[in-house]
């Protein structure tokens, strides 16, 4: 089986920083994209990031210049660098995978389970 375990949640200040890990771990052949989405109360969930194998980004306009994804692939590892981070981006952050497990021969998308982020002073 397959599974992305998040970590480095919790409660940091506006303006303060945190990141966020996400390992993906299992019987995995290859990881295309990988990424984090996040969900606010009452919000559906939206994209705050993703990177390709290649190390291609792409950021959400809200984040942009704030936030910075990056990714060890050699660890099946994605990090999220969030520097001043504002009350706004209060949410639970979802890693995402787009992966080919060796039970199959399409790439399949996967999520984490979550990890919930609360910017307050």
């Amino acid at each position: 089986q397959v599974q992305l375990v998040e970590s480095g949640g919790g409660l940091v200040q506006p303006g303060g920083s945190l990141r966020l890990s996400c390992v993906a771990s299992g019987s995995i052949v290859r990881i295309n994209t990988m990424g984090w989405y996040r969900q606010a109360p009452g919000k559906e969930r939206e994209l705050v990031a993703t990177i390709t194998s290649g190390g291609n980004t792409n950021y959400a306009g809200s984040v942009k210049g704030r936030f910075t994804i990056s990714r060890d692939n050699a660890k099946n590892t994605v990090y999220l660098q969030m520097n001043s981070p504002r009350p706004e981006d209060t949410a639970v952050y979802y890693c995402y995978a787009e992966l080919r497990p060796y039970y199959s021969l399409r790439y399949l998308d996967y999520w984490g389970q979550g990890t919930q982020v609360t910017v307050s002073s």
